[in-house]
């Protein structure tokens, strides 16, 4: 069955890719471990280069990408366009730091000499979803290829153009052909990608579900993973924080990408004596979101990636109301074409929901009533994911002790969770393991080998 990318703003079929054929994929994986030699022996300074030129493609066609984006996942077109410089920025910060990040360190021992390197590993498969089509493989992909690594990327089948370019900004950056290629295939030929003793690891950022075969096959053959999986962000607000700054940023926080983002803020929780004004000022931000044409310059809000994605994200809805959440504004699919649904926003969620134990992959937000801030801490831990959470409080000393108390990989105090290729990022719990990004991202896929030298 070939793999089919389709227009989600009108519902029409964009392309069709044909699926490797397994002789194909017995020679991208070839090719991937014999080229890798090459790969280890060359240079930091050269791999920086390389880096150095693709960051100028991204930028130089920073538009065409993203009209690439809006087209095969319907994300609007200025978010496509700041995704793609993104992407430029974590290859030049990786072309600037790589080197440092990977130098031997050496160690006082009762050795004449001692010291840790770090080597690169081999191919390393790269599992990729269809949400941030771009920065997902480049926050990744950048980092391991500086490290002398291979990369072979299987992405989501709805954005193979997107695969294909960004496979294309490699080569034209004077990546060899082995070091990045797309591998066109079905889930059962994934498994069997894992298994090979050629490819030395593997990352994945998707559902749980994903991430657990991944790391069952992977882990069967003693190979590490990294894995980015789903979020239910709190979105913490305090009785003293500043309202307006809040739903405002909260607004953001949540129907960025079309409310599809892991690292979206999804449970807003909020303290008592400010519930009712929170909720006013949030729902009018959510209102006044501009929703339609996604290549559109001014459009907030465009469709869902899928129509069974829509589907389950207003499944989700109904079931919430059943349990008791009322709808303060949406809750419907948007009559027109395309995969839209309205922007939605759940008051009076409860623990032990769906809209608050489950990841509500779509723009829907949950208002959660809390006690004090001991409590919100609590509602926000009460959850099986652990990746993102932001807390709005004017007593930032209080905000930073209960960011310690979070149980997630980051927690921002006074703003909404993001991604920076200086910090690591990832997740605890269902939310997966691992970092991506800053040193400790580009340290995941190598060698930590321990050298001792005696005279």
């Amino acid at each position: 069955m070939p793999l089919t990318s389709t227009n989600p703003a009108t519902g029409e079929q964009i392309e069709q890719y044909s699926l490797h054929a397994s002789d194909e994929v017995e020679k991208r994986l070839d090719r991937a471990a014999s080229g890798f030699a090459v790969n280890r022996d060359r240079s930091p300074a050269e791999r920086a280069e390389r880096l150095r030129r693709a960051a100028d493609l991204l930028e130089k066609n920073a538009q065409a990408h993203g009209k690439l984006m809006t087209r095969e996942m319907g994300k609007p077109v200025a978010q496509a366009r700041a995704e793609a410089e993104k992407c430029a920025w974590v290859c030049r910060y990786y072309a600037d730091h790589g080197a440092d990040f990977l130098a031997d360190e050496p160690v006082d021992t009762d050795a004449t000499k001692s010291y840790v390197a770090y080597e690169p590993l081999g191919p390393i498969l790269a599992v990729m979803p269809w949400n941030f089509p771009f920065w997902q493989l480049f926050r990744f992909g950048a980092p391991a290829l500086m490290a002398g690594n291979s990369v072979l990327l299987k992405h989501a089948s709805s954005v193979t153009g997107c695969a294909q370019a960004i496979a294309e900004v490699f080569r034209e950056a004077g990546f060899a052909d082995h070091e990045l290629q797309v591998l066109q295939v079905d889930d059962e030929t994934v498994g069997n990608v894992i298994e090979d003793p050629r490819v030395r690891g593997a990352t994945l950022t998707g559902s749980v579900g994903a991430g657990k075969a991944v790391a069952r096959r992977a882990g069967a053959h003693v190979k590490p993973t990294v894995l980015e999986l789903g979020g239910s962000d709190p979105f913490i607000v305090c009785a003293d924080a500043d309202l307006e700054k809040a739903a405002s940023v909260g607004c953001t926080a949540r129907m960025q990408n079309n409310g599809q983002s892991c690292i979206a803020a999804k449970r807003f929780i909020v303290e008592r004596p400010v519930l009712d004004d929170f909720t006013e000022r949030f729902v009018e931000h959510v209102e006044a979101l501009t929703i339609g044409d996604p290549t559109a310059s001014r459009t907030d809000i465009g469709p869902m990636a899928r129509e069974d994605l829509r589907e389950g994200v207003h499944d989700q809805v109904e079931r919430a109301v059943d349990e008791g959440a009322v709808i303060l504004t949406g809750g419907h699919t948007l009559e027109q074409d395309g995969y839209f649904y309205a922007p939605t926003v759940l008051a009076q969620v409860e623990p032990g929901t769906v809209a608050f134990e489950e990841e509500i992959f779509g723009p829907v937000a949950s208002i959660v009533a809390a006690d004090d801030a001991e409590h919100a801490v609590a509602l926000a831990n009460d959850t099986r994911f652990g990746l993102g959470s932001s807390i709005f409080t004017e007593d930032v000393e209080n905000g930073e002790r209960m960011a310690r108390q979070l149980e997630v990989g980051c927690a921002f105090v006074n703003e909404m969770t993001k991604s920076d290729p200086r910090l690591p990022f990832g997740g605890v719990k269902d939310s997966g393991y691992g970092r991506e990004l800053s040193h400790h991202g580009i340290r995941e896929f190598v060698n930590v080998k321990t050298v001792w030298i005696e005279e």
